[in-house]
């Protein structure tokens, strides 16, 4: 696959400064990637000027944050946002019949989700009214950013916006069974995504994850004629690990919103080929409140910890290690994760070039009780290695988007666990 790019030495430091903004379009919650590089702007002085995504009421209007939230908001970015609502998606935009798809979708019942059929047209109408609402939306926050950029400023866009799971109540349930169903409670994703509803959340899936990204390039067009900005977006295309010792590019299966990710690509890709700095940055995989839907992402996050030790950073082994319940070792916890990552089950349908591929019910079942083994090994379930592991994912990756993205080189890079190994290792 010809795209494929690795990061492979770690970018000398960026230049941003006290003058330099960095715009986050994308609502900050809890604890994810975004917090890495909103830290590590902070570290060199820049503004950081968040978005949000809105709130709805409960008769479904979008509508900005009220004063409280609003406050929460900026208290947990840190930074000011612009108080006008980015919601991306359409599941809540009314079709020509005034419908829309989360209401076509009540009164479903999971296990009905093979049988239920959606009128194309109607879903298509939504989706061009969101994403009108989103580029008007997006237009006005542009505009009261430009008002915000200090002269001779270096500008970047950090795009964090992913996902889009229509929000009718038939969805979560349907999609515990595809990522999490095991013996009778599984589900094809192979199935789900030829069905109706599997097609609604694929065109979801491209307007949030992907189309998001080339509508800010847009809207930002101006901003290019007096500043220099860049753009970085937060990928996933699966990710090297040390697999029997060697670098291995390996993925979570199954990844549906692995489509939406390629479709993110080919945006930075036409960006770039037009003379924008747009780069699509494929991260490693985490472990995260908004990731706990897919139990088994975390199985290829271990071997990070050999990673860093071939490096030299053992800090973060040794405070892993006292997470461990008595009896169990980092050098237990890598062997397992190891011979997960080499099974033939596993392996069976690693292959970048048809990424991403659907699951089988052998091949979940194993994933699954595999990351019960390893969860198991930690003393307290709410303090796992899996969590510091991502903590370090997280600086690492800030670290390098931040820096890579001073002067850009290229419209993708995959972000291993060799150079966030090498990155973490030169801290201090």
């Amino acid at each position: 696959m010809t795209r494929y790019h690795a990061l492979r030495e770690v970018p000398a430091a960026a230049g941003f400064g006290k003058n330099d903004v960095l715009f986050l379009c994308g609502e900050l919650f809890g604890r994810g990637y975004a917090n890495g590089i909103v830290e590590e702007a902070r570290a060199k002085g820049m503004t950081i000027i968040g978005s949000t995504v809105g709130r709805r009421d409960s008769d479904g209007t979008l509508r900005p944050l009220n004063a409280d939230e609003l406050a929460a908001a900026e208290e947990l970015l840190g930074a000011k946002i612009i108080n006008i609502p980015l919601e991306a998606g359409f599941d809540m935009e009314p079709g020509k019949d005034g419908v829309t798809p989360v209401d076509r979708l009540k009164g479903v019942k999971p296990d009905d989700w093979a049988s239920v059929s959606l009128p194309a047209d109607e879903i298509e109408f939504s989706r061009k009214a969101g994403a009108a609402r989103f580029q008007e939306n997006l237009g006005q926050v542009v505009a009261q950013l430009q008002g915000m950029i200090p002269a001779g400023a270096r500008v970047l866009c950090v795009h964090t916006m992913a996902g889009g799971i229509p929000r009718a109540r038939v969805f979560m349930p349907l999609l515990n069974k595809i990522f999490k169903g095991q013996g009778d409670r599984f589900v094809s994703s192979e199935a789900f995504w030829k069905s109706d509803l599997g097609k609604l959340c694929d065109v979801s899936f491209n307007e949030v994850t992907a189309d998001t990204f080339g509508y800010l390039i847009d809207a930002t067009a101006s901003l290019r004629e007096k500043f220099t900005v860049s753009y970085a977006a937060y990928g996933y295309h699966g990710c090297e690990v040390l697999i029997n010792g060697a670098y291995t590019w390996q993925s979570y299966t199954p990844y549906l919103q692995g489509w939406a990710k390629i479709r993110l690509e080919d945006v930075a890709l036409a960006a770039w080929e037009k003379g924008v700095k747009a780069t699509v940055f494929n991260c490693p995989e985490i472990q995260t409140n908004s990731s706990a839907l897919f139990l088994g992402v975390e199985n290829s996050l271990y071997p990070l910890l050999s990673s860093l030790q071939q490096e030299g950073e053992q800090e973060t082994a040794k405070e892993c290690a006292k997470l461990l319940k008595e009896g169990e070792t980092i050098e237990k916890v890598l062997a397992k994760a190891n011979e997960y990552l080499s099974n033939p089950l596993v392996t069976a349908t690693r292959d970048l070039a048809t990424w991403p591929q659907h699951n089988s019910r052998e091949q979940q079942d194993y994933m699954l009780a595999s990351s019960a083994e390893l969860l198991a090994m930690n003393e307290n379930q709410k303090d796992i290695v899996c969590a510091v592991l991502s903590r370090a994912v997280f600086e690492g990756v800030g670290k390098l988007m931040i820096n890579a993205s001073y002067a850009p080189k290229a419209p993708l890079y995959w972000l291993n666990h060799d150079v966030i190994a090498k990155c973490l290792a030169k801290k201090g």
